[in-house]
């Protein structure tokens, strides 16, 4: 497969499984276009071009030429220097490289990744927030994101990839979509009832079950196994963790129980407050259930040889 067909099926798939719905997601590419095109030829040299076909920032191809073919991928959720140094490694001992796919954005992916923090106001309109509420608040915390971002080496993984002519794809939101879609379908269908029902349901998941052994399972954060979920919000999309003023429309809008793949402590001492339960699903595990989900789609196309590091398992699910 060559690498832009496997580029455009990652971001194919993460579209068809976006929490918005894929109608809400074609309206905002045809309003990427619709600025494009009002832009003085000037002002289209710095456009960032690849917003008209992908609506995620954070999921770029950051080396390599679109029409390489692809056999053998290196996959990780965090796909640093060192690991760009051990597919190298690999290709000196003969095995053969064709592609490092990360889940965590590098390169111009990772600095723009606040950039797909927008989509969490439509995700908690649909759970009943008003989306004027949602977005005023939302707002604040993409700034301070922004800001945490400006200041870091970005390029640092990818420039090194491209000394030693690798290709290189993150893979970020689509597959985040993937988990957070696989997961709300499964708690629906289930309708679990206490919280000791949603982690032993989350346990029946290879990636869960995993972690468990490592020390890393599904954890009940706020609440107790024997507490009532309620209404179960699974957020796991939207880049990182956003408003931590949030909590209280959640709660007016009738979450009980948020599944999230972590939270800090300042998110945790507000959900507290609003008496929301929290469950965390496990960070690694999470994002590696959402990248082995984007390769069953992959492997639907064509088959590859997957080599595994960085906290990442391969497991194929039906």
């Amino acid at each position: 497969m060559k690498l832009k067909t496997l580029y455009e099926l990652v971001i194919k798939q993460g579209m068809e499984v976006d929490p918005r719905g894929k109608e809400e997601v074609l309206k905002l590419l045809e309003r990427a276009k619709k600025e494009y095109n009002s832009l003085k030829e000037e002002e289209k040299k710095k456009f960032d071009v690849e917003k008209l076909h992908n609506p995620y920032a954070d999921t770029r191809i950051l080396n390599g030429d679109p029409q390489r073919e692809i056999k053998t991928i290196l996959a990780g959720i965090d796909m640093e220097v060192g690991e760009v140094l051990l597919a190298d490694r690999l290709r000196e001992k003969g095995k053969k490289i064709d592609l490092i796919m990360s889940h965590h954005p590098e390169g111009m992916a990772l600095a723009g990744f606040y950039e797909v923090m927008r989509m969490q106001a439509d995700i908690l309109n649909k759970w009943g927030v008003p989306i004027t509420v949602a977005e005023d608040l939302l707002g604040e915390r993409i700034k301070e994101v922004e800001r945490r971002v400006l200041p870091l080496n970005h390029t640092r993984a990818v420039d090194v990839a491209k000394l030693l002519d690798l290709a290189f794809i993150c893979v970020h939101t689509p597959a985040d979509n993937c988990v957070t879609s696989f997961l709300q379908k499964l708690i629906d269908k289930k309708k679990p009832e206490f919280l000791g029902d949603i982690i032993d349901l989350l346990l029946e998941i290879p990636e869960y079950q995993w972690a468990q052994k490592n020390n890393a399972g599904p954890k009940i954060l706020i609440g107790d196994k024997n507490k009532k979920a309620g209404k179960i919000f699974v957020e796991m999309t939207g880049g990182t963790e956003g408003s931590k003023e949030i909590f209280n429309r959640l709660s007016q809008a009738g979450i009980g129980t948020l599944v999230s793949m972590h939270l800090s402590e300042e998110h945790f001492k507000k959900a507290k407050e609003e008496h929301i339960n929290v469950i965390i699903a496990g960070h690694i595990a999470s994002d590696s259930l959402g990248l082995n989900l984007i390769l069953d789609v992959l492997e639907k196309k064509e088959k590859f040889e997957i080599i595994t590091c960085s906290g990442f398992q391969r497991v194929r699910h039906s």
